[in-house]
């Protein structure tokens, strides 16, 4: 066998279908699209999910639950996952060297699952659990959480009382 002899199997390779070249060809004429009606028309296709003026399916189903933009900008993060971390120091930056959480977050949140017995200092943006909170605080370490400043809203005025009408005399 050599290469310039290799040959796709016989059948295997068929002639693309040629529309509209005539009845001898078997697809002139109408050109495989019928007689008449929508799909016969030139640009007569219709948009995905459209079912001829039925109110169409992904419609008629309920919509249900919310989903938050924000669910993955703080990510959650173990106390057994904290005991193999190598610092003492621990802040948003450590955590995303050692890969513990992504890149993409803007704070975390200890969760109490696993044991801790080395001392942590936790900082910054990361913010802890009642029970994450006191076995920290049970190791030796400290918690300090910095709070961001919340605007504060802008109270509504109070609706005036409406005159009332006097007596007309």
């Amino acid at each position: 066998m050599r290469l310039n002899t290799l040959k796709p199997a016989p059948g295997a390779k068929k002639d693309r279908h040629r529309v509209g070249r005539g009845v001898g060809s078997g697809w002139g004429k109408t050109a495989g699209r019928g007689h008449k009606g929508q799909k016969a028309r030139s640009g007569g296709f219709h948009k995905l999910g459209f079912e001829g003026g039925q109110m169409p399916l992904h419609r008629r189903l309920p919509k249900r639950g919310f989903n938050s933009p924000t669910r993955d900008d703080i990510a959650e993060v173990r106390l057994s996952e904290l005991e193999a971390l190598q610092v003492a120091d621990v802040d948003l930056a450590a955590l995303q060297a050692a890969s513990i959480v992504s890149k993409k977050v803007l704070g975390a949140k200890i969760i109490l699952s696993g044991k801790l017995t080395k001392k942590l200092n936790v900082k910054g943006d990361v913010k802890a659990s009642k029970g994450a909170r006191a076995a920290i605080e049970a190791a030796g370490g400290t918690i300090e959480v910095i709070e961001k400043p919340q605007t504060e809203k802008k109270e509504k005025k109070a609706k005036k009382p409406k005159p009332e009408a006097e007596a007309k005399g």
